[in-house]
């Protein structure tokens, strides 16, 4: 027995050891304080770091020159849009793909669709999934991680491309003027954020009914009363959706669509099947076909599919598109090295090391690995600089900041900062070559829902 306990003090005293080594020692610190030399270089940076910002700082003045807005293939574009104070930019990148088509096609001066009216369906349906989601889930544990994961994205404003290929094939599209913006629709955070706390109310609600045997159709009847409930909060918030309208193209005999038949005799684009999702994601395999699970706006949408690419199969893709006037959509880390006075996304914009005298060396799959880099935001691809080789230089996005954001509404991005920074493209499928939409055809490999990679686009 004495053994026992000698042997069980011992250990204790051993991990104990362990982990004050593990710690900063008083001659450890010693150390690091003689490392830092404070030179009078330290000491200058240190008294203009104390009133100002760090990009102020670290702006490469040997960068500030030449700054060419050129382009060699650019696709029309008519009006800036302002998602304002929300996370839409994955629908209003949607929806500027789409009007860029309609303003071609028709001669249009200007053309908007409804955020607004899109927005609405958006958030009734990821309400459902959130609730349909509960009641699959109902017989699991609080704990699973699955279960976790839906109580703490019941709703958000963000979102993706199968959020647009979802929402408008179902409920179509209305021009801006039938349904436009509220304060809710512009400013999002409120009442997303007491819809989402309503929603976890509910969850609870179905996981008791769930445990008591609750019969399905029973429990189907629940969550209709209980959509019923969000159904109003969105329509004193945003307004209600029209079913009916009266409008005419340029100046022509007024007609009366719904938003169905008015997107189809507009638009008429198969989303869900004539796009493909293209990644550049050098962390897994590429030429893989892969699944993000629950990741849709729909509980009967598709869930994000995609093809993962090396970057240069990318930029030919989105080359071909450019060049026969057709928009993108793409998504990027958008905050990374953006001048955003210029418009200008490119890595020799801030000089990082020179001012804090260190290097930062990781490459874009160690950024990846390490959730210090992913895609932030949705922008509309729009403009290519080709050299006389036929090799990009620059590009640039239609953005939705406003007008007054960034070039004229825009962003110009260097062809080294795309190749970090920039993630996915959503190409028509007759840009695609056929080698890469065969790999469609293998069994998607499937990610889970948490997978931080895939966070939603604002």
């Amino acid at each position: 027995m004495k053994k026992h306990i000698t042997f069980a003090l011992l250990l204790a005293a051993a991990l104990s050891v362990r982990a004050q080594q593990g710690g900063i020692s008083s001659e450890m610190l010693n150390q690091i304080k003689q490392s830092y030399q404070a030179t009078p270089a330290d000491k200058a940076i240190r008294n203009a770091l104390g009133g100002t910002g760090i990009n102020t700082l670290a702006l490469n003045q040997e960068n500030r020159a030449g700054f060419d807005t050129e382009f060699s293939h650019k696709v029309l574009s008519k009006g800036i849009t302002d998602q304002k104070s929300s996370g839409r930019c994955w629908l209003f990148t949607g929806l500027n793909v789409l009007r860029s088509q309609m303003i071609a096609r028709y001669g249009l001066a200007e053309m908007e669709f409804s955020q607004n009216y899109c927005f609405f369906y958006d958030q009734l349906e990821k309400a459902n999934l959130f609730l349909q989601g509960i009641i699959d889930t109902g017989g699991k544990p609080m704990d699973d991680k699955m279960v976790e994961w839906l109580f703490k994205n019941p709703l958000s404003d963000g979102g993706q491309f199968t959020g647009v290929s979802d929402i408008i094939g179902k409920y179509g599209v209305v021009p801006k003027s039938v349904m436009p913006e509220t304060y809710a629709s512009e400013n999002t955070g409120k009442m997303s954020n007491l819809i989402g706390l309503k929603l976890k109310e509910f969850g609870l609600q179905l996981r008791e009914a769930v445990a008591a045997g609750t019969k399905p159709a029973a429990l189907e009847k629940k969550k209709t009363e209980m959509l019923g409930t969000v159904y109003r909060m969105l329509a004193i918030n945003l307004g209600e959706p029209v079913s009916t309208f009266t409008w005419s193209l340029k100046g022509g005999e007024a007609k009366e669509y719904t938003p169905m038949s008015f997107y189809q005799e507009f638009l008429g684009n198969d989303l869900t099947n004539n796009y493909v999702m293209l990644m550049n994601d050098p962390s897994r395999e590429f030429y893989k076909c892969y699944e993000i699970d629950y990741d849709r706006h729909r509980y009967d949408g598709r869930n994000w599919t995609y093809v993962n690419l090396p970057i240069e199969d990318i930029k030919e893709i989105a080359i071909a598109s450019i060049k026969d006037s057709t928009m993108m959509y793409f998504s990027c880390d958008v905050g990374k090295f953006l001048d955003s006075k210029r418009g200008l996304l490119d890595p020799d914009n801030y000089d990082y090391e020179s001012l804090m005298g260190t290097t930062f060396g990781m490459d874009k799959k160690q950024r990846i690995q390490t959730f210090a880099s992913g895609s932030s935001h949705a922008m509309t691809l729009m403009a290519v600089d080709l050299d006389k080789a036929g090799k990009p230089k620059k590009w640039m996005v239609e953005n939705s900041w406003g007008s007054a954001s960034g070039y004229k509404g825009h962003l110009i991005m260097t062809d080294k900062w795309f190749e970090e920074y920039m993630f996915r493209v959503v190409a028509e499928k007759k840009y695609v070559p056929a080698r890469v939409l065969d790999i469609l055809k293998q069994k998607p490999i499937r990610l889970p829902a948490w997978d931080p990679m895939f966070a939603n686009e604002e």
